[in-house]
């Protein structure tokens, strides 16, 4: 199956990351160096007037858009078995809403998270929606999807993972999350929040300290503030920096 996708990131990044792409459409004389890219590994450009661009592609398309191979999901086993310590992965509870979906990517991607897990049923699909609201980020998360969340996490468990639910009525707060082992983060659907028996099947339960009168952020928002926190504090944000003080210090002793 095939997926019509726009957006100048989401369509440039398909093509870097090596999706199939069956046709590219180009409103003429513009994104020149995504047709470049395209015409060095033999994608089929075609190049039309702003109307007839948006008759075939939906509306605030950037003025490119791509036929591409439909997304696809990889399975837990994939993810488990991939050679890295302290693995952390983001649960997805019924979210629904792509924009959500693809904020969460863009954030996963950012912050180096290893896997995101989401139902089958019950949960919004990957989708162009989701890839253009990802800006291309849906290219390089591994994305799950499992029939049964509460089964996951037994078997997450089994796998030496503590898995961690958000939920506004709790006493512990993100600064309270132990970094030092594999995580799963569970976020609960859009105004609902978790369902009952993945907020039971939770080792412990955090929450986002907040002092506003509305106390409340979207999913995406909450997820983003939630994987940053395990970033900073798992030495990679650390680490970025202290390797960039080296190179600067000794770039500067060989003057």
């Amino acid at each position: 199956m095939a997926v019509i996708i726009t957006g100048k990131n989401t369509v440039s990044e398909a093509i870097k990351a090596g999706r199939k792409v069956h046709e590219l459409y180009i409103q003429s004389g513009t994104n020149k160096d995504v047709v470049f890219l395209a015409e060095k590994l033999n994608i089929k450009v075609i190049e039309l007037d702003k109307n007839k661009l948006n008759n075939i592609l939906p509306s605030k398309n950037q003025g490119i858009g791509a036929k591409v191979a439909d997304y696809t999901y990889v399975t837990l086993e994939e993810v488990l078995n991939k050679d890295k310590p302290n693995k952390v992965f983001l649960m997805l509870d019924g979210l629904e809403d792509p924009h959500n979906l693809g904020a969460i990517l863009r954030s996963v991607d950012a912050f180096s998270v290893d896997a995101v897990i989401v139902p089958k049923n019950r949960s919004v699909k990957l989708n162009a929606t989701v890839a253009k609201v990802s800006t291309g980020a849906i290219e390089h998360v591994d994305v799950v999807e499992v029939t049964n969340l509460n089964q996951t996490i037994k078997k997450l468990k089994s796998n030496d993972f503590w898995i961690v639910g958000t939920d506004a009525d709790t006493d512990q707060t993100i600064k309270n999350i132990a970094v030092d082992t594999n995580l799963c983060v569970v976020i609960g659907s859009e105004g609902k929040g978790m369902s009952r028996m993945v907020k039971e099947n939770c080792d412990y339960t955090v929450k986002i300290p907040m002092s506003g009168h509305v106390n409340s952020l979207n999913a995406s928002v909450s997820a983003a503030i939630v994987i940053y926190e395990i970033f900073s504090r798992k030495g990679w944000f650390f680490g970025i920096y202290q390797t960039q003080w080296l190179w600067n210090y000794f770039s500067y002793k060989r003057r």
